[in-house]
């Protein structure tokens, strides 16, 4: 009897110690029947069919994505994750940078294919979730892996597709284009369909720029279903300037980007999730600029090619003498932009150190350019030795089939070869000694560019080349420079420097004013990716004052303030520097350094009329006129996010005057000129 009882005990302890066991692993569930329903936010809700492969989302009960699968190639094969026959699920808790969570794991498994993982992230505080799509198998290959592939609900009322460029060279422009019809749109690394009327939309993209090229394909097919694909292994000539495929990744395990995915009530608010969402993903390589919002002036908006020591001394004097309120903290940098080398002699850099001494002796920051990854000489033949470097350019051009990679007149240098890096590193060091505590550095897209063969070979794809250069380039650099991207990735640059210029290059006329907020219309959620992002050099030259004032506001409302007129010279220009640029009011948007958000999102190629932001206990609204003649315009209270049934009283700051605004407001403004609306909140 007693040992009966023992062998009772004993069994029961047994299986008390395996059912914490069991607690304590995570979920693990194998069911070919049913769904998985997996919860993320406050309403979201994924739903993943085990019998089918597919997937459901909905917020609110409502269905946005339906019919989702993920696929990829692996060798010549094509494989989906509706096509395998065993399907089970693990879930487990998760802690990172976007919060404590969920980890969902959707094993496929099947004869003669690789194991695809099809995986889920999601955080009750987050509105999205992210999900990639690994591939398990003995030395896999794949240059193309699709997380994320489906149809989507109708989208009703002004319905638009944002093309998002994968950088900001060759004066291309963002996109909202009309989705309506038979129409497919292909956008970089990002894309969004929404309602401008209401502007109920979706985001989705990737937030991992390391390895892969992202391409988000949107399709309307009148009478037929809305489809959205998202993968990685995207090139294309026009738009990520490659001319050969994506490279392959290779291994036991391949993994696809990392993809976020949001239904929001307002499709702006949705990139700007997905902007900081970037930033988590991929925290900050470069160290953290902590000092004020940079302002300055750069050389290539006026003097370009004629810079010398005389004139760079006298700007600095200017800035020293005359704009000595036009500061963020106390300085304000003096930068010049290509041609420096008319200073330099040889190895002799003595007078471009004179001339950064000159800045420090006046309170200023001296600033300088570079473009590490671009061989501007390659017509003068390949057997030229780089500096610092005993290599020649020819063995450290990047190779892709049937030659290199030319583009803006410069050949792309491989970023992992051991010329390039040394080039690097001499030049870094020059640069640093003469004292610059700025650089300018541009035309980094020739680092991305896929290439037929790495030096390294560990590196078989263009961001994965580019990924090596840039941290070897920010390594060199260390903590003495605030960091600059002029032509760069609009979303891969965000690991390295601290600010981005968010166009092509831009300088004085109404139109460089409406190219440059094209890009601010549309990528202004990049502010959230970068420290700052920036309106590039700011001329007024002989301009119409109101094509100034455009060209000023272009500037403070994309959150940065680089002037670029020839200021060793007296002009127009110079007196409306002084009386503009040392506002106290403005210089207050400036140290904000945030983008304004765009009111409309249904200019295709143009630029909206309006932008605004919320600073404390202030609304502020920039209004501008792109036309030649005059115009009038309707400020619509709650559609720049105030209520239509208060009365609020502002300020114009640029020309002076009062405004009420109750609802519905009317303004009328010259032809090529911009106003900017303080409206006091509470």
């Amino acid at each position: 009897m007693i040992q009966s009882i023992n062998s009772i005990y004993k069994y029961c302890c047994s299986l008390v110690w395996v059912l914490l066991l069991l607690i304590s692993l995570p979920v693990f569930a194998q069911n070919n029947q049913g769904l998985v329903n997996i919860h993320f936010g406050k309403s979201g809700l994924i739903a993943y069919d085990l019998k089918t492969g597919e997937i459901s989302v909905y917020e609110n009960n409502k269905t946005v994505f339906s019919n989702v699968y993920a696929e990829a190639k692996v060798g010549d094969e094509l494989i989906s994750s509706k096509n395998y026959p065993v399907k089970s699920y693990i879930e487990t808790p998760i802690s990172d940078g976007f919060g404590k969570g969920k980890k969902y794991t959707i094993k496929l498994t099947g004869a003669n294919v690789p194991e695809m993982d099809v995986v889920f992230y999601t955080y009750p505080n987050r509105e999205y979730f992210l999900t990639e799509t690994e591939l398990k198998g003995s030395y896999l290959k794949s240059n193309y892996i699709a997380p994320f592939c489906g149809n989507f609900a109708a989208i009703g009322g002004d319905a638009r597709t944002l093309f998002v460029p994968f950088d900001n060279d060759t004066f291309i422009s963002y996109d909202a284009k009309p989705f309506t019809g038979d129409m497919q749109n292909i956008s970089s690394e990002v894309g969004t369909v929404y309602d401008n009327t209401s502007r109920d939309g979706f985001v989705i993209g990737s937030v991992e720029h390391t390895t892969w090229k992202t391409g988000v394909l949107s399709e309307a097919k009148r009478g037929g279903a809305n489809t959205v694909k998202v993968w990685g292994g995207y090139t294309a000539s026009e738009v990520t300037r490659d001319r050969i495929m994506h490279g392959s990744i290779s291994g036991n395990t391949l993994r696809s980007p990392l993809i976020f995915v949001g239904s929001f009530n307002d499709w702006r608010e949705g990139l700007e999730e997905y902007g900081k969402a970037n930033r988590i993903a991929e925290p900050p390589y470069v160290f953290n600029w902590t000092k004020p919002t940079p302002v300055g002036w750069n050389s290539w908006g006026v003097i370009q090619e004629k810079l010398t020591y005389d004139k760079a001394t006298k700007v600095a004097d200017f800035f020293a003498d005359s704009l000595a309120g036009f500061r963020t903290g106390n300085t304000a940098f003096i930068d010049l932009d290509s041609y420096w080398d008319s200073m330099v002699k040889g190895s002799d850099y003595s007078q471009l150190k004179a001339f950064a001494d000159h800045c420090k002796a006046k309170g200023l920051q001296p600033g300088v350019y570079w473009a590490p990854f671009a061989d501007w000489g390659f017509k003068n033949g390949g057997d030229r030795k780089a500096e610092g470097s005993d290599h020649k350019f020819g063995d450290m051009w990047t190779k892709v089939s049937g030659g290199y990679h030319d583009i803006d007149g410069a050949r792309a240098l491989d970023p992992t070869h051991p010329g390039t890096q040394q080039r690097i590193a001499y030049t870094i060091k020059k640069l640093k000694e003469c004292g610059f505590k700025m650089i300018k550095i541009d035309f980094l897209g020739h680092a991305t560019a896929e290439s037929t063969h790495f030096y390294d070979t560990t590196v078989t794809t263009g961001m994965q080349a580019y990924r090596k250069g840039m941290e070897f380039l920010i390594d060199q650099l260390g903590s003495q420079m605030l960091i600059y991207a002029a032509i760069s990735p609009n979303l891969a640059a965000g690991r390295y420097v601290h600010t981005r210029r968010i166009a092509c290059d831009a300088f004085k006329s109404i139109h460089d004013t409406k190219y440059t907020l094209n890009s601010v219309t549309y990528g202004w959620w990049q502010t959230y990716v970068y420290n700052y992002i920036d309106a590039d050099q700011l001329v007024l030259d002989r301009q119409p004052v109101g094509e100034n004032r455009a060209r000023m506001l272009s500037g403070i409302i994309t959150g940065t303030f680089i002037t670029g007129d020839d200021f060793s010279e007296h002009g127009p220009w110079s007196e409306h520097a002084k009386a503009w640029y040392q506002r106290k009011e403005l210089l207050k948007i400036i140290e904000n350094g945030k983008a304004f958000m765009p009111v409309e999102g249904n200019t295709g190629t143009g630029a909206s009329n309006m932008f605004s932001r919320k600073i404390g206990n202030n609304l502020y609204l920039a209004v501008f006129n792109y036309d030649t003649n005059p115009q009038s315009f309707v400020i619509d209270a709650k559609r720049i996010g105030l209520s239509p049934d208060h009365l609020y009283n502002g300020s114009e700051l640029i020309q002076g005057g009062k405004i009420s605004l109750n609802n519905f407001t009317k303004i009328n403004m010259p032809g090529a000129d911009a106003m900017l609306f303080k409206f006091k909140i509470q």
